[in-house]
């Protein structure tokens, strides 16, 4: 499909203003395709000639002013419109769609719980045009008219407030302008919980099959909505520009969610069927107040074209942990972000495919490129990067420059030249200049600490390194920490310092040095850090002793990094893990420790002779924290708990005492399994082929049968594809890599069946595989889209097979087969993650003298 160019986007919008749509759909036309007609009022400025986007699976009519065009002319996704002469135009076009089942477009999912189908649109970038035709690129604002005509028992949801006319004919109020791919409709058997505040009607949808969990969480979800958007009428001056709001959770959803104007839609996981953590909770309520976020910075004000995607991603991302920190009981939200979303952005920053936040136009000269930025650049290093410009320039007159923008542009769009320019009105700050230096830059800072003694004072130093030579300013706050005398293995803090790196990058305090200095305690700053080395002695004493939750992420995110830059041996992580972890109170800081000991060193960076060690304490440590919270299960600890029973069972060497919790339906002392916990141990025990594969086979159709939800057939499929057995292989395999559109898995089924596939445990198995995989993966991203290639080379990837054999077919693969850009950037990708994993099990196969201590990399 040709990729809409930046510079066509320009000659278009100064050729055309486009003023409305009237869209009708008919979706009761079968399960694979819907009816599509569409009215499109624009006005050309000039004689000339331009293009519609439409992708079809037949268009049937097109006129223009009342004179018929050729259907035939239809060039790929693009109609041409000839011979246009300067004046109002009304272009009519009438097509039949195909239904998606990757998430992109009109998705349509059939539940397996009780055969009920529904359909939501994900329009995003350039899907638009698998739903209607239109001028798709965001600086075209028009005003959209909806009609659907659905089966008589659905209820359609979009953008405006929906009317049922009769007959399954349904009615939305017209939008305000907003850009093409903010469109939304979400239709089919919705249960839904609706209520008002603030005058607007609210409402969450979901389908029927998971009322009950819906319902069960209704108020707490209805409860962080309205609290949010109080909390947004207090610092944003310009009110909710739209005329209702409503969250559908819908199913086999790519993104967490998407911000259309007034229909919210989300991955219907949010809607738990199974018990989960506070900190998933609070996941889930970030989520919510990000896409609230988008109603302002995204929506009522939307980037021109995709280079300033940032403008979108990292304003809501900052917005959503802050607001949600400042208006809900989930105050620390800052902490999760530091332990499980910041490193996403720290690991983008260092890969080949890295980009400013804020790339040139250049670099983004067409929508397939722009694609490739929905990143942890775009999300976890740019809301880093507003929290630092907060902390530099104060929250006062942050909040002033963003009004004055939302002002400026309410319904238009905006630039990242207007953003700084509406910030640089607002303080006495030169913020062109830190623009400059922290978004148009890439790479990530390191600062280490340099400290001495001299005649009863001790000084600090700060050196900085990395992407920008010592000149990306970071003003940061150095945390100062002593052994508590009257309780051992705990630390107390003194006053702490605040400089400015590099401008003051030097303290002299006077008295006994403090047994551990923390550069960038708080977590204020995007950047990394080192500890020296007495420090580093303190913290491998005492870092569960540490009182603020938020500086222990910032020493766990510390220790992380050296690993991954060779300079902690992954040994040493899973000593402090096995020390500190049974003593964390904090979930957000336990699963991420977890989750990167697990995934990353014990499937990647430990040689596979080493890998059944770090499994053994995995387990072990997950036995101490089932030892300490034993008790009634509510609170911290039910959640603590939660988290060591699923590391238990992940990281288990031997069907022993899993296979126990299964047949007996819970944990001793709890909790009760429940189909998540069942999926899992099940998905454990497939694993290490706890029994012959007909009768684990059999075990899984019987699970199936239990849980016949959309889930549990995701779980069989995992399960099915994880048996060491050449046929299981065989036939995950072919299902995963078959393009026939009738019998390709959906997104879903697809990932589902990639994560069970590529079990370290059975490498001998799998070990052909390696090689087909990059035969294979190129042909099916080509024929399946973008999502599926994301999902092929983020899941599907070979990625336990670290060693050179891999890293050369890979390669081979990016040289020779000329892979789609999505697929593509994902492979570069993994590719360097490979090239970092084989270098830390090289340099800690014959570890040099302190490389364990990560004190001795600084002078």
């Amino acid at each position: 499909m040709p990729q809409l160019q930046r510079d066509e986007a320009q000659t278009r919008a100064r050729h055309i203003d486009v003023h409305r749509y009237d869209i009708a759909l008919d979706l009761t036309q079968g399960d694979e395709r819907f009816g599509s007609r569409t009215v499109i009022h624009f006005t050309a400025r000039t004689d000339g000639d331009t293009f519609v986007e439409l992708r079809p699976a037949e268009l049937h009519t097109a006129t223009l002013d009342g004179r018929p065009l050729d259907p035939a002319t239809l060039d790929d996704n693009r109609l041409p419109l000839t011979g246009l002469t300067a004046g109002p135009h009304e272009l009519h076009l009438h097509a039949t769609m195909r239904y998606s089942r990757t998430g992109e477009g009109m998705h349509r999912f059939t539940d397996p719980a009780d055969g009920e189908a529904y359909v939501y649109t994900q329009l995003f970038m350039e899907d638009i045009q698998r739903v209607f035709a239109a001028f798709d690129q965001p600086d075209l604002k028009a005003v959209f008219a909806l009609t659907v005509q659905a089966p008589e028992n659905w209820t359609v949801l979009a953008n405006g407030i929906t009317e049922h006319l009769g007959e399954g004919h349904w009615k939305a109020a017209p939008t305000p302008l907003i850009s093409t791919y903010l469109v939304a409709v979400a239709a089919g058997p919705w249960h839904s919980v609706r209520t008002e505040h603030a005058g607007l009607p609210f409402g969450i949808h979901c389908r029927r099959s998971l009322a009950p969990h819906l319902d069960a969480d209704a108020e707490e979800i209805l409860d962080l909505t309205r609290r949010c958007y109080d909390r947004y009428h207090q610092i944003f001056e310009e009110p909710y520009p739209f005329d209702s709001y409503d969250q559908a959770f819908v199913p086999e959803f790519n993104a967490g969610a998407m911000e259309n104007p007034g229909l919210v839609t989300f991955r219907d996981e949010f809607v738990y069927r199974s018990a989960v953590t506070d900190t998933e909770r609070q996941t889930r309520g970030m989520v919510i107040a990000h896409e609230m976020a988008h109603m302002w910075f995204g929506d009522l004000v939307t980037l021109q074209w995709w280079d300033d995607i940032w403008l979108n991603e990292s304003f809501a991302e900052y917005m959503g942990y802050q607001v949600l920190s400042e208006a809900t009981r989930f105050t620390d939200t800052w902490t999760d972000f530091a332990i499980a979303r910041k490193g996403w952005g720290y690991d983008a920053d260092q890969r080949p495919s890295t980009h400013p936040v804020a790339p040139a136009p250049d670099d983004v000269p067409d929508t397939a490129s722009a694609l490739l930025n929905f990143d942890g650049i775009s999300y976890a290093k740019g809301a880093s990067a507003l929290r630092q410009l907060v902390a530099w320039m104060g929250e006062k007159d942050f909040l002033a420059g963003i009004n004055d923008h939302f002002a400026r542009h309410r319904f238009g769009n905006a630039t990242l030249a207007d953003f700084i320019d509406s910030l640089a009105r607002a303080t006495h700050r030169d913020v062109h200049t830190w623009a400059a230096r922290w978004l148009r830059t890439t790479g990530v800072d390191t600062l280490t600490p340099v400290v001495g003694d001299t005649d009863g004072h001790w000084h600090l130093t700060v050196e900085q390194t990395g992407s920008q030579d010592g000149t990306r300013p970071h003003r940061l706050t150095v945390g100062l920490y002593d052994p508590d005398p009257h309780t051992p293995g705990r630390l107390v803090a003194r006053t702490p310092l605040t400089l400015d790196v590099p401008d003051d990058a030097a303290h002299t305090g006077t008295g006994r040095r403090p047994a551990l200095l923390l550069l960038n305690d708080q977590d204020l700053t995007y950047a990394k850090v080192r500890l020296d080395p007495a420090s580093w002695d303190t913290a491998l004493a005492a870092l569960s002793g540490l009182p603020d939750p938020l500086t222990r992420a910032v020493v766990w995110n510390a220790a992380r990094d050296m690993v991954r830059d060779g300079e902690l041996a992954p040994t040493a992580y899973l000593d402090a893990a096995r020390a500190h972890l049974p003593h964390e109170t904090d979930l957000a800081i336990l699963q991420g420790v977890l989750s990167f000991a697990r995934t990353q060193i014990a499937d990647r960076y430990l040689t596979p002779t080493d890998r059944h060690t770090a499994l053994t304490t995995l387990t072990g440590l997950s036995r101490d924290i089932l030892r300490r919270t034993e008790g009634p299960e509510h609170g911290t600890a039910a959640g603590l708990r939660l988290t060591a029973v699923r590391a238990f069972i992940d990281s288990a060497t031997t069907p022993e005492g899993i296979q126990d919790w299964l047949d007996d339906g819970s944990v001793p002392g709890g909790p009760h399994l429940d189909p998540e916990l069942r999926w899992r141990i099940l998905g454990r025990l497939a694993t290490l082929g706890a029994a012959p594969p007909a009768e684990l086979h059999a075990t899984i159709d019987a699970e199936l049968a239990r849980d016949p939800s959309a889930t549990g057939r995701e779980g069989a499929a995992r399960c099915r594809a994880a048996l060491p057995d050449p046929a299981a292989k065989q036939a995950a395999w072919e299902a995963l890599f078959t393009t026939d559109e009738d019998t390709a898995l959906s997104n879903y089924l697809f990932t589902a069946t990639a994560t069970g596939f590529w079990a370290p445990e059975h490498h001998d198995l799998l070990r052909p595989y390696v090689a087909r995989y990059f035969t294979d993966v190129p042909g099916l991203a080509a024929a399946r889209g973008a999502a599926l290639a994301e999902a092929a080379g983020r899941y599907a990837f070979p990625a336990t097979f670290v060693d050179e054999e891999t890293l050369h077919l890979g390669e081979a693969c990016l040289t020779d087969r000329n892979p789609t850009p999505a697929l593509r950037r994902k492979l570069t990708d993994q590719l360097d993650d490979l090239r970092r994993a084989l270098r830390v099990r090289t340099t800690f196969a014959n570890p040099a003298p302190g490389a364990a201590a990560p004190g001795n990399t600084a002078s």
